[in-house]
């Protein structure tokens, strides 16, 4: 079994009201990671997703690209311990 990872990102360009944290929860279920992803008031998108650590770097890949109106200009990450706290992958609102 691999070793879960966990990271916290943080999508910055125009990456609200185009459906980008939608694109990230497909994208979480699609690999099977945990966690969750909101907007944030400074037009950022954050989120937390846990799981084996190649699948949240394909995560951290599909982010980068983002749906197709979005324009994505970085995307800062932190890598952390898993804690196994979540369930599934879900949007939050602030």
């Amino acid at each position: 079994m691999q070793t879960a990872a966990r990271v916290h990102a943080v999508v910055r360009g125009s990456v609200q009201e185009v459906g980008f944290r939608y694109f990230a929860l497909e994208a979480a279920r699609d690999l099977t990671l945990t966690g969750w992803v909101r907007n944030r008031w400074d037009g950022t998108v954050e989120l937390v997703a846990e799981g084996p650590r190649p699948a949240v770097e394909s995560l951290l890949a599909a982010l980068s690209r983002g749906p197709r109106s979005a324009h994505v200009e970085q995307v800062d990450s932190q890598w952390l311990d898993a804690t196994g706290e979540f369930k599934a992958f879900s949007i939050r609102v602030l």
